[in-house]
């Protein structure tokens, strides 16, 4: 069984049944869906060519929905709310006792994650038991557009405090900003996606070994871009952490898949990253 813990609809052009046949042919039974309410004035003009955002961010949680409605046995619902908002936890828990909401996520906001406002929301999501997705980005390439570039939740040490300050919430880091850090360089003050071997004691394998609350998404091309660093560490990471890596895609191919598939990693190690840890979170 394989679950893709992270994915968003209306992304790329997929619809809906798109997607249930894009898993059909890479053998997923069942997708994490995400909002993405990041404001406009946060998120790259490019998602207006991806996607279609509104007035409530890039991918809105009525898109979500719309999926999970039709196939609720194939799609578990995500939704993240900005919680800059003062209503925010108002609008998570109505979408949780009305629509069954699952996970928060995806947040990506130009904020720290220890902003006093999105630490009320991740600790109200560990009383409700919802795993929180986030991103973080540095944003070192200049974008050319609004903001001189685009970064989200102000570095790896703003959520080290925000997991510290929440032990109850689980956290799935996610993107650019987090997986630079699985190698101890200065490589992500200038490359999202930085090349050239690993070097050991990265910030992530620390923070997964201090913190029990912390789970890796191996999603999108930060996640693959990483593990491609180095193979002999990516099967070490991986069996290290195996009771917290969750297999996603955030996109739509299968190059993850044929990655792992290449490790040589046990058959159990592979069950829990390919859905036994997703089932956990989720059941």
């Amino acid at each position: 069984m394989i679950i893709d813990a992270h994915n968003h609809p209306h992304y790329l052009g997929y619809t809906c049944n798109d997607i249930l046949r894009n898993m059909e042919q890479y053998g997923i039974s069942r997708t994490w869906l995400l909002s993405l309410e990041t404001p406009e004035s946060e998120y790259h003009p490019s998602y207006y060519k991806h996607g279609w955002p509104n007035e409530n961010g890039a991918i809105p949680f009525t898109a979500c929905l719309e999926c999970a409605r039709a196939h609720p046995d194939k799609f578990v619902l995500g939704y993240a709310p900005d919680p800059r908002i003062p209503t925010s936890i108002s609008r998570l828990e109505a979408a949780i006792d009305l629509y069954g909401v699952r996970v928060c996520g995806e947040i990506m906001l130009r904020i720290t994650y220890d902003n006093p406002d999105a630490l009320r929301l991740f600790q109200f999501c560990g009383k409700k038991g919802l795993p929180v997705i986030v991103e973080v980005n540095y944003g070192v390439e200049s974008s050319g557009h609004a903001w001189p570039n685009y970064w989200y939740g102000g570095g790896i040490d703003a959520l080290e405090r925000a997991i510290r300050a929440c032990s109850e919430t689980l956290f799935l880091g996610h993107g650019p900003g987090f997986w630079a850090h699985i190698s101890d360089d200065d490589l992500y003050r200038t490359a999202s996606y930085p090349k050239g071997d690993i070097v050991p004691g990265g910030k992530v394998v620390k923070l997964m070994r201090t913190y029990s609350n912390l789970y890796c998404d191996l999603s999108a091309g930060s996640g693959l871009n990483a593990l491609q660093r180095n193979r002999s560490f990516a099967k070490e990471f991986l069996l290290e952490f195996q009771d917290r890596c969750l297999y996603g895609r955030d996109i739509y191919d299968n190059r993850l898949q044929i990655f792992l598939n290449e490790l040589g990693l046990p058959d159990d190690c592979m069950r829990k990253i390919y859905s036994g840890n997703a089932l956990k979170l989720v059941p």
